[in-house]
């Protein structure tokens, strides 16, 4: 079964950002439910999954959830006999930066984090992280968009100019900053990045990442170094933002929760549905769908 948020105007109806994959399911032979995003974010789980049929796997195909929102989502939708195919703590792992770092610090820029937002911790991590410059987020958003003003440091020895930019930072977040503020050093990429989504461990689908739809994937993208480092994360479905850095290896920017990663433009939603719910469609669903 898959989940999707409903239209807030016309709730029986999938959201429109998510109604192609909904009929692309549909097409697909599989069932698909809404689900009341609003009442997801104001902690009603039960009321948000009051439509969706009893019993069953599902994933969600949906807006982006704090963790305590999925544990409650999946709390509610196992009363239903539902059980999500991403569990609560596989979603935080993936959706919260210092669940996945250690694993794949190899290959990721170097990080460290603080717990909450006070200054003297912020100071700290600053200092682990040693000199030169560095990307600020939290542990689920950067606020790349506002580059110079609250994600770019470009000198990690200038406190002053440091803290600006995380204070910054926290009144651009307000209330959706995440855990702490999070700091990686940074790298030069030469690169659009590359998003790529893994079902249990293996890489299922390569595509451009939902900023740069029309940057498709360099043919010289190689995942072999990644590929026992992601398993070994042995989460049930992700997705990995790469870019190549300015001496050619190809360095992770981002992992998450592939219920939660927006599909790019480029990638139609029937090869999506087709090929990450791969594992869940019978021979006759494939061949609807072209698979």
């Amino acid at each position: 079964m898959m989940l999707v948020p409903a239209n807030p105007l016309r709730p029986r109806l999938p959201d429109d950002h998510f109604a192609p994959e909904a009929h692309a399911a549909r097409e697909a032979g599989i069932t698909v439910a809404v689900v009341d995003h609003d009442a997801l974010t104001r902690d009603d789980p039960h009321r948000a999954v009051a439509t969706v049929p009893a019993g069953g796997v599902a994933v969600y195909r949906g807006w982006m959830l704090r963790s305590d929102q999925y544990a409650a989502f999946a709390e509610a939708l196992a009363a239903r006999g539902v059980s999500l195919r991403t569990n609560g703590d596989q979603y935080r792992r993936a959706h919260e930066l210092p669940g996945w770092y250690h694993p794949l610090a190899p290959v990721t820029p170097a990080s460290t984090w603080t717990i909450g937002a006070e200054r003297a911790a912020f100071d700290c991590a600053r200092t682990r992280l040693g000199t030169g410059a560095a990307v600020l987020r939290d542990y689920t958003k950067s606020m790349k968009h506002h580059w110079n003003e609250a994600a770019f440091i470009p000198d990690l020895s200038d406190s002053a100019a440091a803290w600006q930019i995380a204070t910054r930072f926290l009144e651009l977040r307000a209330d959706d900053f995440t855990g702490g503020f999070v700091l990686r050093a940074f790298e030069h990429f030469t690169t659009a990045e590359v998003r790529t989504w893994w079902i249990d461990g293996a890489c299922a689908l390569i595509g451009a990442h939902p900023d740069t739809p029309d940057d498709l994937p360099s043919p010289a993208l190689d995942l072999a170094t990644l590929t026992p480092l992601v398993a070994a994360l042995d989460l049930p479905f992700v997705t990995v933002d790469l870019a190549q850095r300015h001496d050619g290896t190809w360095r992770v920017v981002e992992l998450g929760d592939g219920q939660v990663s927006d599909r790019p433009d480029s990638i139609s939603p029937y090869d999506f549905v087709a090929t990450l719910l791969d594992g869940g469609l019978s021979d006759d669903a494939r061949s609807r769908i072209g698979r």
